[in-house]
Parts: C-alpha cells; sequence; structure tokens
C-alpha cells in the first residue's frame, strides 16, 4: 500500500469545478512551455556550439541525444514524485533546476562539460510528468481532453528557443542564446510559487509496483512503439533540424532556427487535430494514415534539396502530430482503469524515441559523408509500425465515439 507524504485535502472544500480551471492550465502549460524553452535551446545553439567547441558529428549527436535520455527517463519517477508530492511543489523544483542548466550551458567550455550539463537540462524535458498534473486534475472527465490538448501546446517552447535562440545570440552574445530562457523561467516560477495550486487529489498515490504493472501487457509496449515514432521523431526532428540544415544547405543559425520553428508549430497544432479525428473515426484508422506518410515523407527527406527537405519536414510534422493525438486517442480504450500509468510508460518510451535518432545521423553523417541511410532506416521503422498495426486488428477493442485522447 503507498501512503502520501502529502496530507489528504478535504473532499468537502476541494471538488474539481464542472468548468475546470483556466488560471491553473495556463500556469502548467507555461511551466511546461518555458522548461520545454530551456531544453530547446540545446539544439538550437548546437550549429553555434560545435564551432565554439570542434566536436565531431557523433559528439554533437551525444550532445544533443543525452538530455532527451534524462527527460525520457525522468518521466516516470517525476510523475511517482508529483503524485506523492503534488504538482506544485515538483514543477518548483523542476523549472529551479532549468534555470540552473540554462544558466551552466552558458559556460561549457568542452565537450564533457556539455554532455555533464545535458543530463541536468533532461529534466526540463522531464517536466512534462509534473507539470501536466494542473492540466487533468483541475478539470472533469469530460473535459479533460480538451484541456490535455491545450497543454500539449507547450511544445510551443522548442519554437521559442528554436527561433530566439540564434536570434539573441547573434544580438547580445552567445551566452545570451541560454540566459534569456533562464530569465523567463525565473518570471514564470515567480508566477507560480504565488498562483498555482495542486488539484484535488481523487485517489491514493500508486505503488511503483502498481505503476509498472501495464509493462506485463505487450499492447502497453506496442503503444509505446506508435509513441516512439510519433513524439520520438517530432523530438527527433525539432533538436537536429538546425544541424540537419546548416551542414546541407549551409544555412545561418537564424534561418535554420526559423524553420525548426516553422516544423515545430505545425507538429504542434496537428496534435489536438489528431485527438479530434480520433475521436470521431478512431485512433487506428489515423494511425493507418500516419504511419505510411511518415514513411514518404522520410524518403522526401533522403533527396538533399530545399524543396523535398522542406516538403518532407512539413509534411512530417503534420503526420507525426496527427499521430501523437491519436496514440493516446487508444490508451483509454486498451487501459481503462490504467491510463495515468500508461499514459507516463509510453510518454517515456515516445521520449526515447527523441533519442536513438539523433545518434543514428550523427554516427551515419560520420560514416557515410551524409545523411540518406538514417532517413530510410526511419522510413522502415514507420512501415514496421504499420505492419504491427494491421496485424494486431484481430484483437482491438471496439473503437468508440466520445472517448477524450489523454
Amino acid at each position: 500500500m503507498s501512503i502520501p507524504l502529502n496530507a489528504t485535502p478535504n473532499p468537502a472544500t476541494c471538488a474539481v469545478p464542472a468548468r475546470g480551471n483556466p488560471l491553473q492550465l495556463a500556469l502548467g502549460t507555461g511551466a511546461f512551455a518555458v522548461c520545454f524553452s530551456v531544453f530547446g535551446s540545446v539544439s538550437a545553439m548546437m550549429p553555434i556550439t560545435k564551432v565554439r567547441l570542434h566536436l565531431t558529428p557523433v559528439q554533437t549527436s551525444i550532445a544533443i541525444a543525452v538530455p532527451v535520455l534524462l527527460g525520457s527517463l525522468g518521466r516516470i519517477p517525476l510523475g511517482i514524485l508529483a503524485d506523492r508530492w503534488g504538482s506544485q511543489r515538483v514543477s518548483l523544483a523542476v523549472m529551479a533546476s532549468a534555470i540552473l542548466g540554462a544558466l551552466a550551458l552558458a559556460q561549457v567550455s568542452s565537450f564533457s562539460q556539455l554532455v555533464a550539463v545535458g543530463f541536468f537540462v533532461g529534466i526540463s524535458l522531464a517536466s512534462f510528468a509534473s507539470t501536466i498534473g494542473l492540466a487533468s486534475g483541475w478539470y472533469p472527465p469530460a473535459r479533460q481532453g480538451m484541456a490535455l490538448g491545450v497543454y500539449g501546446a507547450g511544445n510551443i517552447g522548442q519554437s521559442l528557443a528554436a527561433f530566439g535562440a540564434p536570434v539573441l545570440a547573434r544580438a547580445l552574445g552567445f551566452r545570451w542564446g541560454f540566459w534569456a530562457f533562464a530569465l523567463l523561467t525565473t518570471v514564470w516560477l515567480g508566477l507560480f510559487a504565488l498562483l498555482a495550486k495542486d488539484p484535488p487529489r481523487r485517489g491514493p498515490p500508486k505503488a511503483l509496483g502498481e505503476v509498472l504493472r501495464p509493462l506485463r501487457d505487450k499492447q502497453s509496449w506496442v503503444l509505446g512503439m506508435y509513441y516512439f515514432l510519433t513524439f520520438g521523431g517530432f523530438v527527433a526532428m525539432a533538436i537536429y533540424l538546425p544541424l540537419l540544415l546548416t551542414e546541407l544547405f549551409a544555412l545561418t543559425p537564424q534561418d535554420a532556427g526559423l524553420r525548426t520553428a516553422g516544423f515545430v508549430v505545425v507538429a504542434t497544432a496537428m496534435r489536438p487535430l489528431g485527438g479530434v479525428l480520433a475521436d470521431r473515426v478512431g485512433g487506428r484508422r489515423i494511425l493507418k494514415l500516419v504511419f505510411p506518410l511518415t514513411a514518404a515523407m522520410a524518403a522526401l527527406l533522403c533527396m538533399p534539396h530545399m524543396i523535398t527537405v522542406t516538403l518532407g519536414a512539413l509534411g512530417m510534422a503534420a503526420a507525426i502530430g496527427l499521430g501523437n493525438g491519436a496514440v493516446f486517442k487508444l490508451v483509454p480504450e486498451y487501459f481503462p482503469n490504467a491510463v495515468g500509468s500508461v499514459t507516463g510508460l509510453v510518454g517515456a518510451a515516445g521520449g526515447l524515441g527523441g533519442f536513438f535518432p539523433p545518434l543514428v545521423l550523427g554516427l551515419v553523417k560520420q560514416l557515410t559523408g551524409g545523411f540518406t541511410l538514417g532517413f530510410v532506416l526511419l522510413a522502415l521503422f514507420a512501415l514496421a509500425c504499420l505492419a504491427v498495426l494491421l496485424a494486431g486488428e484481430r484483437g482491438a477493442p471496439t473503437e468508440y465515439p466520445g472517448s477524450q485522447p489523454r
């Protein structure tokens, strides 16, 4: 049995408002966004950092991928801590960590320091698990789909960093590419400390064994595979595009950042749409479109021309954005009594999907001089997801309208 470390609120005074709590939703979404901007500043500044530190392609990929690894694996313990200690307290600690990480990034002078700080900054990506409680916890089940759709817009922090960091570095100096996001996070931390409140507790915290129990069901791994491609593909492309565009087309970091910001905006906008469409026609039907479309867009990225890369990147953003919403439509259908646990595990798998592709692309670039083989592997993985989806249709639950994507 799991015992909460914080006092249980009085049920008579903490009922969830029927219309939700827009202030708490805004605070949670903003916290996720500023943390994501600190995380995004690493990749946004990498074209400049690579030159300053004389990094090889593999070293560059490792420096980009390390924060993703910690951010992925860190979601599970942060979710457990938020469940026990409250989202407000844990989110404050995460934002403080993000601030220290951003300040440290501005001071690195070697590859080893960059990797060490990258582990620290990875906590920013894991903020998803601590701040999401303010999105879902303050809303009744009938409105949680909307709340989580709004909360997902916090991904825009990546776009803010992709565009803003190189521009600030050019105008004010290298360190301001990181300092600006430390300052932004500090301001939001102050607002959060004053205004954020934990949602009413709907039950006792789950013990670790209960959280991990869905791992025994192979379908949780299948959903993790799908999210590995969709959300992992989003993270991987968002963090690697600045480097890829500067190397392929000799773009300035500012131009590459602007184009990457466009990718992030498209993917972020398509995520809630994917959930809405999945509500109407079913998550699996959406994924039947998403997987082959992702493979086709990866094929376009194999052609190193500006038009094909632009079409491939934006098309992939649309596809994987839809896929993100559709995957979480399937979670409550397969696991109606373990939505929270499976969401955390699937989310961790998606984060890991952002860890491996940059490493593969860096290794492919160093061994072959180009990125083509890496995108071929991405296309093959998307087709493998399609094959698994089609093969598993016999045992799939009946999809129904009106359930909200989680």
